[in-house]
């Protein structure tokens, strides 16, 4: 058992492995998943940039996606991997909150650039004409811009406010990373209010976007009905497919983890749920969008051949 100094301003990170093989077990699952996310997310960010198919707002908007990803998995799981391998859990004040601080700006971010991505859908579908007018590359650059500002206006509010509250317990947080809502059951104080702006924070970046999102996908179905061309209805109910699976696995374990009442909740359920919306959502982007995206396959193809062709 570890001896933690009260008085100390670190806080202690209890983990997501148990210290047993079956921990060694997950330690390496969760390895080789960041692994995966790393370089897919990395190889999606320079295909989308070297071949110039891809220039589209669709495919900027994904490189954004890539980007986000990237870094929202890196802001979690390397501290974790080494408190894991060193046994030293302890992580600073400030380094708590400057993870706390981008691991909101990041979440924040991808809720609504996935609602952007969603709209870009809508319209290359619903209004395909429209397309090229509706969709331009300025208005492309003000949904990332304006996704990264709200994050971190977002974040910054959720941050001051856990660094600026008294800790008077201890101050082992249960979780493996420093989520805010944990970070609360270690204060000495009241927090009903913060509990509310939690609840109206989620609504406002989780529920809404996920309701906008179904909306405007439903609106997509039924124009897809009604196209004449097979190969086009296939197309779109693909493009569907592969954004709304993003989404779910996005959305709802996160939405359902900060809607739920602190009496509702329990470290070991919010640990697990978090996995998706850290881990697993990050690496199955570039996969999903991947393997399942003929235009990414082709841009594949065509990078193979040019190396190929440089070879020789």
């Amino acid at each position: 058992m570890e001896n933690y100094n009260e008085t100390s301003t670190d806080f202690i990170l209890l983990g997501l492995f148990p210290p047993s093989r079956i921990g060694l077990f997950l330690f390496i699952l969760i390895v080789l998943i960041f692994l995966v996310a790393l370089f897919g997310n990395l190889f999606m960010i320079l295909l989308i940039f070297l071949d110039i198919h891809l220039h589209t707002p669709m495919y900027y908007l994904l490189s954004q996606l890539s980007f986000i990803d990237l870094n929202y998995i890196s802001t979690i799981v390397p501290k974790m991997a080494y408190n894991f391998l060193f046994g030293n859990r302890s992580i600073s004040f400030i380094g708590c909150g400057v993870q706390s601080f981008f691991f909101l700006t990041l979440g924040g971010a991808e809720t609504l650039l996935l609602t952007s991505m969603s709209y870009d859908r809508y319209v290359a579908i619903c209004f395909p004409l429209h397309y090229p007018i509706r969709i331009s590359r300025r208005l492309c650059v003000l949904m990332i811009i304006g996704s990264w500002i709200m994050g971190s206006i977002n974040s910054c509010a959720h941050t001051i406010y856990a660094l600026h509250i008294p800790y008077c317990r201890s101050r082992a947080i249960n979780h493996f990373f420093c989520d805010v809502p944990a970070m609360l059951t270690l204060a000495c104080m009241d927090t009903w209010v913060y509990e509310y702006t939690v609840f109206v924070s989620t609504t406002l970046f989780l529920l809404l976007p996920f309701i906008v999102i179904l909306c405007s996908y439903g609106h997509v179905l039924l124009a897809v009905h009604r196209m004449q061309s097979v190969e086009g209805r296939k197309k779109a109910y693909a493009t569907c497919s592969t954004h709304l699976t993003v989404v779910t696995f996005y959305y709802v374990p996160f939405a359902y983890t900060y809607l739920r009442p602190r009496s509702l909740r329990s470290p070991v359920e919010d640990k697990v749920l978090a996995v998706f919306y850290t881990m697993l959502t990050p690496m199955l982007n570039p996969v999903i969008y991947s393997l399942r995206n003929k235009e990414v396959m082709g841009a594949l193809r065509r990078l193979i051949q040019r190396i190929g062709s440089v070879k020789m």
